[in-house]
């Protein structure tokens, strides 16, 4: 296939993604996924398009929610995203904040929270929907940015950890995990291009990239690791073998962002390696989607595929393609269509605007609830993809 016919097959597919999105999925969990009476988002929506209305929510769903309708209404799409953002702010910080001003982590259907435990991947994406809901409504901007430094004055005060980046349990607790400093420096990277005073926000996303450069990532295998002893070392459980495949696109995605920020090459090197890994060994045995997790040896440690991992695959790709090594542009873009294809094979769905989370090693779908979890990375990978592609288009 031509290089011309493999970027129209890609725009043609991001079409689709984003018709399906934005006339199918964002209307769905606009309405299916609100909870009426209190504005929180629920966590599932099952394949009939019902709410699942008993589970407990997450702190982590929350905001990711509050992410999505902020940028539905960045877009200018249809739809009250006002209201619902607003209402769903209102009751994240009821149900969620605690009075040292920090959240918690688990709340009940009817908004009690009842597990109050410190987790740093709820303050991070705290942090990050503060980032989307300031430059989608201008009129919450500052108070947005208020909020967003004193979170994360409250981190560096009791949860700094002694060398780098956070400790991410209280009291601290081992494995250290690089996943929530990934979701941190995604925040950073947002806050920083925004912010009034940027600078904080900088010094945060440089300290965590470099953390990623000399310690996540392995020295020998360039692949990234997601779990460490207190010095940041890998831990000696079988936990600290765990590469994701998702994970190594992700933060290619995030680490390509930051070095052609700084015009630094090296990171953008390291971001093409953690892109090859991902590709050359976090493959299903069809070849077709990205599994969940390998050994470091990159041998598969778990076969079963979700969707975010594809999601991140045509970040990755599509970023790459406009930062990376001009002489793999159409490499990357040939990568984005086959990520694209694997991300629609999770959306045929009875009820469009829904997804599967799972397929299974024989190519099974598992047919269960659609966690609203997942639309944060569906929503950011196809308008990242979309700008991506718009920008290649500009500079041939």
């Amino acid at each position: 296939m031509s290089n011309a016919e493999t970027t129209s097959r890609l725009e043609k597919a991001l079409a689709n993604l984003t018709d399906w999105l934005e006339s199918a999925a964002l209307p769905l969990w606009s309405s299916a996924g609100v909870e009426s009476t209190t504005g929180g988002f629920h966590e599932r929506i099952g394949q009939d398009g019902q709410p699942v209305v008993a589970d407990n929510r997450r702190a982590r769903v929350q905001p990711r929610q509050l992410y999505c309708f902020s940028a539905a209404h960045l877009r200018s799409l249809p739809g009250d995203w006002d209201t619902i953002v607003r209402n769903g702010l209102t009751y994240f910080e009821h149900t969620f904040r605690k009075h040292d001003g920090l959240y918690g982590a688990l709340a009940s259907p009817q908004g009690e929270l009842i597990n109050p435990d410190y987790d740093l991947y709820n303050q991070a994406f705290a942090l990050f929907s503060f980032s989307q809901v300031a430059a989608s409504f201008p009129d919450a901007t500052m108070r947005m940015e208020e909020k967003a430094v004193e979170l994360l004055r409250l981190l560096t005060t009791h949860h700094k950890h002694p060398s780098a980046g956070f400790e991410h349990s209280d009291p601290p607790s081992l494995p250290l995990c690089s996943n929530p400093h990934m979701h941190l420096f995604e925040a950073a990277l947002a806050w920083e291009a925004l912010a009034e005073r940027p600078q904080v926000w900088t010094e945060l996303a440089d300290e965590i990239a470099n953390l990623a450069l000399t310690k996540f990532i392995d020295a020998q295998s360039g692949g990234l690791r997601e779990f460490f002893d207190h010095d940041w070392n890998p831990h000696p459980s079988e936990q600290g073998r765990i590469m994701e495949p998702g994970h190594q696109f992700e933060w290619a995605w995030l680490l390509a962002r930051w070095g052609a920020l700084r015009n630094n090459a090296a990171a953008i090197a390291k971001a093409e390696r953690l892109f090859e890994i991902g590709i050359s060994y976090g493959m299903s045995a069809d070849g077709k989607v990205a599994v969940m997790s390998l050994y470091d040896d990159f041998s598969v440690h778990d076969a079963v595929a979700r969707m975010w991992p594809q999601t991140e695959w045509l970040k990755a790709a599509t970023k790459l393609a406009v930062v990376g090594s001009p002489q793999k542009r159409a490499h990357y873009v040939a990568s984005a269509t086959q990520a694209a294809d694997a991300f629609l094979e999770f959306l045929r769905t009875p009820v469009r605007g829904l997804w599967y989370d799972k397929r299974l090693p024989d190519g099974r779908l598992v047919d269960e609830p659609a966690p609203a979890s997942t639309f944060y990375h569906i929503l950011c990978a196809i308008y990242e993809a979309r700008d991506n592609f718009d920008a290649l288009q500009k500079a041939s």
